[in-house]
């Protein structure tokens, strides 16, 4: 799936952000819930207004969950920890699996624009396949 070097490359890119997380988790979450509103049915108790409590707070979850996921990509530890995630997603939450590309997507659009030209092609690419490993996991537990 991905190759040392790109492992490497995402702890490094993901070791960066996460002072960031509330920031940047927030706003991927906001333009998800703006671009395909339909995802706000989950999340419809909550303030889900630009740089409110609940969008940073959740944004900052999710973004030191995902850090936290570089450091155990292709172990077994990697599913074992998102076990629990998944499971939440699926049965406490009911979030449907299409969610989780739509948030993928915005999360990359979000790191471009939060990081420039230090998004390299090749930041782009690993961080896609890592999102899409990720939100494979997650899903597991919906089917």
């Amino acid at each position: 799936m991905l190759s040392a070097r790109e492992r490497e490359l995402l702890i490094e890119l993901w070791d960066r952000l996460t002072p960031a997380a509330e920031d940047i988790g927030s706003e991927a979450l906001l333009r998800m819930f703006t671009t395909f509103p339909k995802t706000k049915t989950y999340f419809a108790h909550l303030d889900l207004s630009a740089r409110s409590e609940h969008l940073r707070s959740i944004g900052k979850r999710i973004v030191e969950a995902i850090a936290e996921g570089t450091r155990h990509i292709g172990t077994a530890q990697f599913t074992a920890n998102l076990s629990y995630l998944s499971r939440f997603h699926a049965y406490q939450l009911r979030i449907h699996p299409t969610n989780f590309k739509l948030f993928n997507h915005c999360m990359l659009v979000t790191l471009a624009c939060y990081l420039g030209e230090d998004f390299s092609p090749r930041a782009h690419a690993a961080t896609d396949k890592y999102l899409s490993a990720y939100a494979a996991v997650l899903a597991e537990k919906f089917r």
